[in-house]
């Protein structure tokens, strides 16, 4: 296949922004009654969106207000622009992106804002970023919908069966798939099932992509 377009999610594959999130949240969620462990949670949550997070927790027993959303997020920008950190290798795969002539987009299904926060922190990434950025949230169609990738490769302009996605969540890996994209699997850490059961190809190092999508070696 030619590669002729790359669509990355956000969280946990550009910026190491999960560690914190799940923090957080677990914090939260236990002021609210519900002791979750971190595995717990990225069982359940990884790759989805907050009013799913908050759906899940009240059918537990948490009740969370319909506030909440708007509320954790107004904590989380604020924890994402002190302190989200880019995923090693990220500014150097989008040099050898461009360098091919390959375009590339983000799909998220964090609010726009939410980027905004955490990859705003870093002004070079943002700046080459900021005008192909793509909400589920915002556009209505969060993942595992194929909506969102379809958009991206929209406007790139590209077909969906010429584009490869980056993701390492099982909800973005679905997506990939009903898009009719290649997913590669981003498990830096293990974990990789719910990639796996979507049919990603799992990779644990960001430099590795450029030869996993058949760029020559530079």
């Amino acid at each position: 296949m030619s590669v002729k377009a790359v669509l990355f999610d956000c969280d946990g594959v550009l910026v190491d922004s999960e560690p914190m999130t799940f923090l957080a949240l677990q914090d939260d969620l236990a002021d609210h009654g519900l002791p979750l462990t971190i595995p717990q949670m990225e069982k359940m949550f990884l790759g989805g969106t907050l009013e799913r997070v908050r759906q899940v927790a009240n059918d537990m027993g948490a009740g969370l207000a319909p506030a909440w959303c708007d509320s954790f997020y107004a904590r989380l920008y604020a924890m994402l622009r002190a302190r989200a950190e880019l995923m090693p290798g990220v500014e150097s795969l989008l040099d050898r992106l461009d360098d091919a002539g390959i375009p590339y987009a983000v799909g998220s299904n964090g609010r726009r804002a939410k980027m905004e926060a955490s990859l705003g922190r870093h002004p070079a990434l943002w700046a080459r970023l900021s005008d192909r950025l793509f909400s589920g949230q915002d556009l209505g169609c969060p993942k595992p919908a194929p909506d969102l990738y379809l958009h991206a490769a929209a406007f790139l302009g590209v077909a969906p069966a010429e584009c490869v996605v980056v993701e390492d969540s099982g909800p973005g890996a679905q997506a990939a798939r009903a898009a009719g994209m290649r997913c590669l699997g981003y498990a830096p850490h293990g974990g990789a099932e719910a990639l796996l059961a979507a049919g990603a190809e799992i990779f644990t190092d960001l430099h590795e992509i450029p030869k996993l999508i058949g760029l020559a070696q530079g």
